[in-house]
């Protein structure tokens, strides 16, 4: 929101913009998306692995002291509590209500209409035009022709890509479960050899764009 307060704002999805990527997507003044692309999941979800029989098989058992019963709860150590699980009811309740607030004034929507795309699900961008979660179909070049007739942005400005460099928080969750799993049952070691070894890198490539994607070329490449 602070950058459009500066500049002229459009977001373009080429593949996937769900949940917070939608969120991302709501501070633009435009919202492109391609035929294909798969826009909404406007919900809340929380998940954390308990692997408190994984635990069990192996012999090892965590302990804690903490200050109260809620306290780091639910942990993935022992079964949610359902004080634990009210508490975290309560949370994504309230989140859920400010994500559809958000969406309702950013895109100038009727509660008729966000009533049916407030439900989690994903809708395509031929499907999003329809339900005013995105404004028009198309790619890099509607969003500079758009700029250019809307904004008055100079047809020569040139257009650079930045891409960001892979970090640690980064990873995917399946990832990070995988990982704390390995290091709870003292197999750290395995989970740094995989990621040397490339093999992370190879299952992350699954992430597609879109549903028609069926190729993706190597890093290497």
């Amino acid at each position: 929101m602070r950058l459009k307060a500066k500049k002229p704002l459009v977001v373009v999805v080429e593949g996937l913009a769900a949940s917070g990527g939608y969120i991302a997507a709501l501070a633009s003044d435009q919202i492109i998306a391609q035929q294909t692309s798969l826009v909404g999941s406007i919900g809340v979800l929380f998940q954390i692995p308990n692997v408190s029989d994984l635990l069990k098989t192996v012999g090892v058992k965590v302990e804690e002291v903490k200050s109260s019963p809620l306290k780091a709860a639910p942990n993935g150590y022992e079964p949610t509590s359902p004080e634990a699980r009210a508490a975290l009811d309560s949370l994504v309740k309230d989140s859920y209500a400010w994500f559809r607030g958000l969406v309702k004034d950013r895109r100038n929507m009727d509660d008729a209409t966000l009533q049916t795309v407030a439900d989690g699900r994903v809708f395509t961008g031929r499907q999003a035009v329809g339900f005013k979660l995105i404004d028009q179909l198309g790619d890099e070049k509607t969003a500079v022709a758009w700029l250019v007739a809307q904004k008055k942005v100079g047809s020569d400005v040139p257009v650079k890509d930045f891409r960001l460099s892979p970090r640690f928080g980064d990873m995917t969750f399946l990832r990070v479960t995988a990982s704390m799993a390995l290091d709870a049952i003292g197999l750290g070691a395995i989970s740094r050899q995989l990621e040397q070894a490339g093999v992370v890198q190879a299952v992350d490539r699954f992430g597609l764009d879109g549903m028609l994607a069926l190729w993706q070329p190597s890093p290497a490449n």
